[in-house]
């Protein structure tokens, strides 16, 4: 895994909203040098939300070496961004950049029209993207930022799907991001929590339409992964212990989570859908 993966604790560090991976210490570990592609994405266009850091930049990662063209999502971190860029182009594959705000509706159909009219295609869209504004008591809970939080976590997902579906057909994926946090719960995150319980059901209710259609619809609930989100959400005495919490005492590693994506996305899991995979060092025993 590398040294960083050794580590069982973070250096106290803080960042402002949203995150930027490059200022991170240690940088996350994108994908593993043994980590060999099968081609079991070959000739697929996959559009990822949030794939400029963290998780969404190690699935676009891990889907172009399993042979994707890949378009992905982000707010605002542009060096973060053209860094998912480079190592997709690596990998022998292209990689779109969309950059705006996917609580906009109007944007969410902008986004598929941008992606078919640079592929022809669609086959894989995965809605990763989050934010996430912890509050200590339910009083404190910033009811602006709230209603934001869902825009992004959500809402977001109607309307990407809603403008994916006519170009979707049998065989193609929806993978969504939810939490442990909507299994378990998170007392300074209610919003946040809220919305990865939503996605639970948003992922399991659109499986049941879309099943006749021959798509598939999964969705994986990571536990804590060590990306841009937390030390720009957390101050810096939480996130020197985040990750305590699982069984190894540790915080993944979102090479540890992207190859779920690559299952949920391939034809190795063409019977399942409706599913949540649990990624959480055993955080969640359920």
């Amino acid at each position: 895994m590398g040294k960083e993966q050794e580590n069982k604790t973070f250096p106290a560090q803080e960042q402002k909203f949203p995150g930027k991976q490059g200022e991170m210490d240690p940088k996350p570990v994108i994908i593993r040098d043994s980590y060999k592609g099968a081609d079991k994405l070959k000739g697929k266009v996959a559009l990822i939300t949030g794939g400029d850091s963290g998780i969404g930049q190690s699935v676009a990662v891990h889907y172009a070496r399993e042979g994707a063209d890949v378009a992905i999502v982000y707010l605002s971190e542009d060096e973060d961004a053209f860094k998912t860029k480079k190592l997709v182009e690596a990998e022998g594959k292209k990689c779109m950049l969309i950059k705006g705000d996917i609580g906009d509706e109007q944007f969410c159909h902008k986004i598929i029209e941008e992606v078919i009219a640079e592929y022809g295609k669609l086959n894989v869209l995965v809605n990763n993207a989050a934010e996430q504004h912890p509050a200590d008591e339910p009083e404190k809970l910033d009811t602006s930022l709230m209603r934001k939080t869902f825009q992004t976590n959500i809402f977001s997902m109607f309307y990407l799907v809603d403008a994916a579906l006519p170009h979707l057909k049998e065989g193609d994926a929806v993978v969504n991001t939810t939490s442990v946090t909507a299994f378990k719960g998170m007392p300074v995150l209610l919003d946040y929590s809220s919305t990865k319980g939503a996605i639970l059901a948003y992922t399991r209710s659109l499986a049941g339409k879309l099943g006749e259609r021959g798509i598939r619809v999964n969705c994986v609930a990571p536990g804590p992964i060590w990306t841009p989100l937390i030390p720009s959400t957390f101050d810096a005495e939480k996130v020197e212990k985040f990750g305590a919490t699982t069984l190894f005492k540790r915080a993944g590693q979102p090479c540890e989570l992207a190859p779920t994506y690559v299952l949920l996305a391939s034809e190795d899991g063409s019977f399942i859908t409706g599913q949540v995979i649990h990624v959480n060092g055993g955080q969640w025993i359920g």
